[in-house]
């Protein structure tokens, strides 16, 4: 970071003491910018930097340099203190950080800067989001998760963790309309994944309510989001106490096929071959 020398003073002395004295103390404050950003002190960089430009724009033309050049520099200190805060886990305070680097790089025309603050909040987010989720704070998890999807409503990864979070503080219906959510945006398997746990999960609870159509249908639905053997076993189960003999050989079949090694294949083995001689 360039210094702006006292010499340019001298050129002010013709304009009044007052005036060389405000040109005097912008320039003494900008320099001293200068040396505390070389110590990469962006906390007291930016305080001087910002009183320098205060004072450097009442000079007029005069000022005009120093007004440029704290212009060119304010955001990225902006920028770096929030990097600080990140690296510090000090997610609240990096996101305020970031926006605010946004602001100010957008009103003195560094969009380059206010390109890689925008880019760089749904990230933060991200971490937050997943420190929470880690620590079982579902709750808060789920908002950090919900402010990267205000932000970027095409990212399925975050629409998968809010689903995650939805679902275990749970919120089951949210949890689901996250997961087809991270479906449609390139996240199709994962979500899927946790879609047909949840509704196998509903199918099983059925199935012990003694709701055998409801625990048929669920379970099926389970086996569209994604196959499994317990789908087909809870399935054939529910058949079989609506006494639906061809069902219930479908379905438990159809478990003999997906998990064949299981502990109770025999025992469902022997139970549709009973089915059949009926």
């Amino acid at each position: 970071m360039k210094r702006i020398f006292a010499i340019i003073v001298v050129a002010a002395l013709s304009a009044g003491t007052l005036f060389a004295q405000d040109l005097a103390s912008a320039t003494e404050t900008y320099n001293n910018g200068a040396a505390a950003l070389s110590e990469k002190n962006y906390t007291a960089a930016l305080s001087s930097f910002q009183e320098a430009l205060k004072v450097a724009q009442g000079l007029g033309e005069d000022g005009a340099e120093i007004v440029e050049n704290c212009k060119g520099i304010i955001p990225s200190i902006v920028f770096s203190i929030a990097r600080d805060y990140i690296n510090a886990k000090d997610y609240p305070k990096a996101i305020a950080g970031l926006e605010e680097a946004v602001k100010v790089a957008a009103e003195y025309g560094k969009e380059d800067v206010a390109d890689k603050a925008k880019d760089l909040i749904p990230q933060v987010y991200m971490q937050q989001g997943n420190t929470q989720l880690q620590a079982k704070d579902y709750a808060a998890a789920a908002e950090a998760y919900k402010a990267i999807l205000a932000l970027v409503p095409t990212n399925g990864q975050a629409a998968v963790r809010l689903g995650q979070a939805l679902n275990a503080a749970g919120d089951v219906e949210g949890a689901v309309e996250a997961f087809k959510t991270a479906a449609a945006n390139g996240q199709e398997s994962v979500a899927n994944g946790q879609l047909a746990n949840i509704v196998l999960k509903e199918a099983s609870n059925l199935l012990k309510e003694k709701k055998f159509e409801e625990a048929i249908e669920q379970a099926l639905k389970s086996a569209e989001y994604k196959e499994s053997a317990n789908a087909y076993k809870i399935a054939g189960t529910a058949a079989n106490s609506l006494q639906k003999k061809d069902l219930a050989i479908e379905y438990l079949g159809k478990y003999v096929e997906l998990a064949p090694t299981a502990a109770d294949v025999a025992q469902i083995k022997a139970a549709i071959e009973a089915l059949k001689k009926q």
